[in-house]
């Protein structure tokens, strides 16, 4: 059978599964749509929160990134992966104890204020909404290549399918698929590069293939040769500064990313918060320790089946054919001499390579057999629905919880709490759906710019009204306001209206760390220059730090006394 074949079949399996899952986990009240009954198992709460937290951004776009940065690109190894144990260390279990449903929920009651829970709405919608475009393009690309149909149609088909299982299930139905969603992106991702390392170095262990083998000094010869710096070598695409600031920007914007934070409050206490977070752990390194070696590995064959190709040669590689119709890579002869060259410069470079195809064509590139290959498509829109249906949510949440139900309508019967919560996922549906058929920019780097808003926004007053009761709502909002506007004029500056990278070099990417220390400031310096929180929020602060289980709650203060 064809790739193609192998995919409708592995494809449509995977979806029948989902839905499944979706409709066996119906929920009929809100404390399940929000945060599934608080009832998951801390080892399938690990399990999801990995499918969430990895998402086409690891699956599809990750590695790319590596094979064209080479040692710069670990700045997404070390920020992804380090952001997560300070999540894990320092913010779950506090968050967990403190007992609400999302993030506006513990920034509104902690700061005793509707306007910081209106501030944090906003930035939770505009993260979330930033890093679902860079999801619903991840679907559009594997469906374009591997069903050979055109991207806008992909996304169409990722939103139906998630707007199945994220309306009826809502977070119980969200969990679970990620459960299966985990299960089907992790074989999908370590079946070909266990592959191609056995294939290329003759260590079955990509890890191992990756360090002890010469595949890096091969790789390093080649680029050299071919007038690239070697693939090891620092630096050589960004400035140590930049890489520092980028790999700040996206730890602490991990720790900060409201659709990872919540799957915490899904278990059913802080023992199962701790536990839920080591497995989540060990489940994302397996594939954040595979990734550099196939990053590797698909530079190397990458090189090797196109540079100084013909077109006829080129025309004989059914992959390369289909990859070129996607749009997603190019072929031009600029010096017509008859083949075509792969170059560091961009006016002499004569072979375009889509940084989101790389994991999704090396499969084909290595020629693996056609299951193989649907394997990994099966994979990639298993990550990138399962982290875009956690964040739908979370745009949902935002609106129907955190303002319908707390600030509007506090007396609304369950029945119009799912309503409008199902209705929200709908909306948000439909808006990251025009942002995956015109995104703004490739998904690794899209999701990155998610990062650095979370890390100016939320991680701040976050780790401020855990350890710091002197923090009071007047700093929070105005940390919370500065860190946002900051953040997001560089980024829309740079990228969109030709401004130049005048803090220093530091990138859009890497700009959410100045963003999140002007954010600290303001906070610490407005909060000591006005009252200090009322002495019962003090004492709630006080208990959230303290080693017993039970829930912290401030509902003994009114709504009248929010402003």
């Amino acid at each position: 059978m064809t790739v193609e074949v192998w995919t409708f079949i592995l494809v449509i399996i995977s979806f029948m599964g989902y839905l499944y899952i979706g409709w066996r986990s119906r929920v009929k009240d809100s404390k399940g749509f929000f945060v599934a009954d608080q009832g998951v198992p801390a080892i399938a709460n690990g399990a999801a929160t990995g499918a969430d937290w990895m998402s086409a951004a690891s699956f599809i776009s990750m590695a790319g990134l590596i094979s064209f940065l080479g040692y710069d690109g670990s700045i997404y190894l070390m920020g992804w992966t380090g952001g997560f144990v300070l999540l894990a260390l320092l913010l779950a279990p506090y968050l967990r104890k403190f007992g609400k449903y999302t993030v506006p929920d513990f920034v509104g009651d902690r700061y005793y204020s509707n306007v910081a829970r209106i501030v944090a709405v906003i930035a939770a919608i505009f993260v979330s909404m930033t890093y679902v475009a860079g999801q619903m393009r991840g679907v559009g690309i594997v469906f374009s290549r591997f069903l050979q149909v055109d991207i806008g149609t992909g996304v169409v088909i990722g939103m139906i399918i998630v707007a199945f299982f994220a309306i009826l299930g809502g977070m119980k139905g969200i969990t679970w698929t990620q459960v299966a969603q985990y299960t089907v992106l992790i074989v999908a991702y370590l079946i070909p590069a266990i592959a191609i390392a056995t294939v290329i170095t003759g260590i079955p262990i990509p890890q191992f293939a990756f360090t002890f083998s010469d595949i890096v000094e091969k790789l390093n010869q080649v680029q050299v040769d071919l007038g690239f710096q070697e693939y090891s070598a620092a630096f050589t695409n960004k400035s140590m500064l930049d890489v520092l600031f980028i790999t700040i920007a996206l730890m602490v914007g991990t720790a900060g990313l409201p659709h990872v934070i919540v799957r915490f409050y899904t278990v059913p206490n802080v023992r199962a918060a701790r536990y839920s977070a080591g497995w989540a752990l060990l489940f994302i390194a397996i594939l954040y320790t595979t990734a550099p070696a196939l990053a590797t590995f698909a530079r190397y064959n990458l090189i090797d089946s196109l540079h100084n190709k013909t077109l006829e040669e080129v025309q004989q590689l059914d992959w390369a054919t289909k990859w070129k119709n996607t749009g997603l890579l190019e072929f031009t002869d600029k010096n017509n001499d008859g083949s075509f060259q792969l170059t560091p410069d961009i006016e002499t470079n004569e072979i375009r390579i889509d940084r989101d195809i790389i994991v999704l064509s090396t499969p084909e590139v290595a020629k693996l057999a056609p299951w193989v290959i649907a394997l990994v498509a099966a994979g990639g829109l298993a990550a990138a629905l399962s982290t875009a249906s956690g964040l739908l949510l979370v745009i949902s949440s935002s609106i129907a919880h955190d303002v319908y139900y707390r600030m509007i309508d506090p007396g609304a019967s369950e029945s119009r709490r799912l309503m409008v919560g199902r209705v929200m996922v709908g909306f948000a549906i439909a808006i990251a759906g025009y942002f995956g058929v015109n995104p703004p920019g490739f998904v690794a780097q899209v999701v990155a710019f998610a990062f650095g808003l979370a890390a100016a926004s939320f991680f701040p007053v976050i780790i401020l009204g855990v350890f710091d009761k002197r923090t009071n709502r007047e700093g929070a909002i105005a940390g919370m306001v500065s860190g946002l506007l900051f953040t997001t004029v560089y980024i829309i500056g740079v990228k969109f209206a030709g401004m130049p990278t005048w803090f220093f070099g530091v990138s859009a990417e890497g700009i959410g760390t100045v963003g999140m220390v002007l954010n600290f400031i303001v906070t610490l310096v407005v909060s000591r220059m006005t009252p200090p929180p009322p002495l019962e929020i003090q004492e709630m602060v006080e208990d959230l730090r303290s080693p017993v289980a039970a829930p912290v709650s401030i509902g003994d203060i009114g709504e009248e006394e929010l402003d």
